[in-house]
């Protein structure tokens, strides 16, 4: 099958023909009928991460249920499922407790010493990695179970796919991380998209004041699809100021979408007393966040906290997205800004690094 590899650290995505097992135990062979290019994958080919090389990109996967292991419980033949990167064992303290993103063994989705690869190389000689489980820039995908969620088969691939991350991700961090409510006021910086489906996430919670915050104003105008109420420029003004203004004093919750340091400190100003401010955005490592006055966050009461893919439980939460779409409740269609193919990989994140694109790249030809 054919497969989008990434060889080194900084590489480039090349089409490479590779081989994958049959599965085992809990493991799901899925066929991809679409799959997103989401910026972190961007992130780790020229960070890395410690994540080893070479590597299988791709996270947000959408497809057909081609076969199962002996051991699946879940599914068969024939399910249409969206693939996650939350992997988790379902027995750690974490798990139990409902907080699957969390989890303390995500390696117990993978197989273990001397079950074989999941995908190799013909020759065998050179060990292949799976972003998270999935490496979805490829025609199958090995995952296991615990790694997917089953959608109605009236749901289209092309926008499901978003769902495993970009959806749980940005509309999670709203609906399970800061429990917004209806006529609460939120500030969302960054409008890629995760920062639209986070805009999404606020209308659905029933937000009143929904502010984009971002330096283009084509990105901003094409938030208002989205439900964004009000658009501030952070290139053409103070966007502190101007949130404070908006709202007279400050928004219940504040979301920084784009892992900069300036970025996640302007979060935590622009909440109002007893607001929070909640960082999504994939940070360079290292990358510090200060705290200028210990007034603003204990005599303030205001907090500060870090979003791991939205709080999600996916099993909950993506047939609930679907459910959301196919009502015509949560904007999905707007996200896609193109549909390429395998091949077309490393041309769309050129033009995804040079900021031309606002959405997603879909590969929809395999």
């Amino acid at each position: 099958m054919k497969a989008s590899l990434v060889e080194g650290l900084g590489g480039v995505f090349h089409t490479v023909d590779i081989e994958i097992d049959s599965p085992k135990g809990m493991e799901v062979l899925v066929s991809i009928k679409a799959s997103g290019l989401c910026h972190s994958d961007l992130h780790i080919r020229d960070k890395g991460y410690g994540y080893a090389f070479p590597v299988i990109l791709g996270h947000e996967l959408a497809g057909v249920v081609e076969a199962v292991g002996d051991a699946v419980t879940e599914f068969k033949v024939g399910d249409h499922v969206v693939g996650c990167l939350i992997q988790y064992c379902g027995h750690c303290r974490n798990c139990l407790q409902g907080k699957t993103y969390l989890c303390e063994h995500p390696e117990e989705t993978l197989r273990k010493e001397g079950e074989g690869e999941r995908i190799f190389l013909k020759d065998k000689a050179t060990k292949l990695n799976q972003i998270f489980g999935l490496g979805g820039f490829a025609e199958k995908a090995l995952v296991h179970q615990y790694q997917l969620a089953k959608i109605p088969d009236e749901m289209p691939f092309k926008q499901a796919c978003i769902l495993g991350c970009g959806t749980v991700t940005g509309a999670g961090a709203i609906i399970n991380t800061a429990h917004i409510r209806p006529g609460d006021s939120v500030a969302i910086i960054g409008t890629g998209g995760v920062g639209l489906n986070a805009i999404s996430g606020a209308k659905v919670a029933g937000a009143t004041t929904i502010i984009a915050i971002d330096i283009a104003d084509d990105k901003l105008e094409f938030a208002k699809k989205f439900g964004a109420t009000h658009l501030v420029n952070s290139k053409k003004e103070d966007p502190v100021a101007k949130v404070k203004e908006i709202t007279d004093g400050g928004v219940d919750a504040a979301f920084e979408v784009i892992g900069f340091k300036v970025t996640s400190e302007q979060a935590f100003h622009m909440t109002r007393k007893g607001g929070g401010a909640y960082i999504i955005g994939m940070a360079k490592p290292g990358t510090a966040i200060e705290v200028e006055s210990i007034e603003e966050l204990m005599g303030q009461s205001k907090h500060l906290e870090g979003v791991i893919m939205g709080s999600t439980n996916h099993k909950r939460d993506i047939p609930m997205y679907a459910a959301l779409y196919l009502q015509g409740r949560l904007n999905l269609d707007d996200l896609i800004y193109q549909e390429i193919s395998l091949d077309q990989v490393q041309d769309a994140y050129d033009q995804l690094a040079e900021g031309k694109i606002i959405g997603r790249s879909v590969i929809t030809s395999f």
